[in-house]
């Protein structure tokens, strides 16, 4: 496979596993209203939980990590997923009670930062500062993949389970599950008045958009065959958050509209481009600089995203519409009738 094709089916792979992380923390923000600084934390433990799920017994191959259980695809994915919503519940029950809005950010915040430092100091979790490597290529040795045919592969793959989840995940959005997020994004207090509990609805948002989470971050570490705490800065959150916003909060076309322009053609592709002579790295700030002026724009001209939310109405809300209509419709009969007599 030439380097041409080698560079797409790459951006093809983050196009699509990006699509998936967008899509979990737009149910955690863009449809429950959780401002959730700490997600790149859930796709590192998917990332590192998959990863050790899958490596073999870690006596003999130069690194430290727990469990070892050599566990096929697509069982070590699933792992890595339930992981990071089980962590989610934690955290939920810790921050969520109480904690609202700017508060509830930073204290998010700064569980990442303490689970950072723990990975990165504790060795014989998951290998320290060095991470995890010589991660096994999914399905390789069953249909005896090289390392060239694994790419295109992968990205295939990786598009397939990204339809899925895209498809469970626009059942949700229409389900009155769904609907009852965006009544506690926009009120929770008038949701609770309401009946609903809150609290409840905003823990089965986190455990949602954390699986997807861990899936996206299983996904990466199964690609690139590594991946250490260099991978996953608090700043690679707001990587996740430009990509909503660019493409519109609230919505799945938006997200895929957002992984593409933002991470895909920001980001990534940057960085296969050469090198400027004699400014090594001044890529990368530039491309840094694009994307945040690109959310102030964004922010300023068009808050709604590029593909803006849809506002959805139920049955019952056109029925009664239609139910004033015609009361509208026969008041008025009645009024020109009396008018003629």
């Amino acid at each position: 496979m030439s380097a041409f094709w080698y560079y797409v089916f790459t951006l093809v792979f983050f196009l699509f596993d990006y699509f998936i992380l967008a899509m979990g923390l737009n149910i955690q923000y863009g449809e429950t209203g959780i401002l959730n600084f700490a997600y790149i934390a859930f796709v590192a433990i998917g990332a590192y939980v998959t990863g050790a799920a899958s490596l073999p017994n870690a006596a003999g191959t130069g690194q430290q990590y727990i469990m070892g259980w050599g566990l096929p695809f697509p069982f070590n994915l699933l792992l890595g997923g339930l992981v990071a919503s089980a962590v989610a519940v934690l955290v939920a029950f810790i921050v969520l009670r109480r904690l609202r809005t700017d508060y509830l950010a930073m204290v998010l915040v700064s569980l990442s930062l303490v689970l950072y430092d723990v990975i990165n100091n504790y060795v014989p979790l998951f290998n320290g500062a060095d991470g995890l490597y010589n991660v096994p290529q999914p399905m390789a040795g069953i249909f005896h993949l090289t390392t060239n045919s694994f790419i295109p592969f992968f990205a295939v793959v990786t598009g397939l389970i990204a339809l899925l989840m895209w498809f469970f995940m626009s059942r949700i959005m229409k389900s009155p599950l769904g609907r009852t997020f965006r009544a506690i994004r926009d009120d929770d207090g008038v949701a609770g008045a309401l009946g609903k509990n809150p609290f409840g609805y905003k823990l089965t948002s986190m455990i949602i958009g954390a699986f997807y989470a861990g899936v996206g971050g299983g996904l990466i570490i199964q690609f690139g065959g590594s991946f250490n705490p260099t991978a996953w800065l608090p700043g690679e959150t707001f990587v996740v958050f430009a990509v909503i916003i660019v493409g519109g909060v609230g919505n799945n076309v938006g997200m895929l509209v957002g992984a593409l322009v933002v991470e895909t053609l920001l980001i990534h592709l940057p960085a296969f481009l050469p090198e400027i002579p004699g400014h090594p790295g001044l890529i990368e700030y530039i491309d840094t600089m694009v994307v945040g002026a690109l959310l102030m724009v964004m922010l300023w001209f068009r808050p709604q995203g590029v593909v803006p939310e849809r506002v959805r109405k139920s049955a019952g809300m056109l029925a009664d519409r239609a139910r004033g209509r015609g009361r509208e419709l026969t008041t008025a009969t009645e009024g020109q009738g009396k008018s003629g007599e």
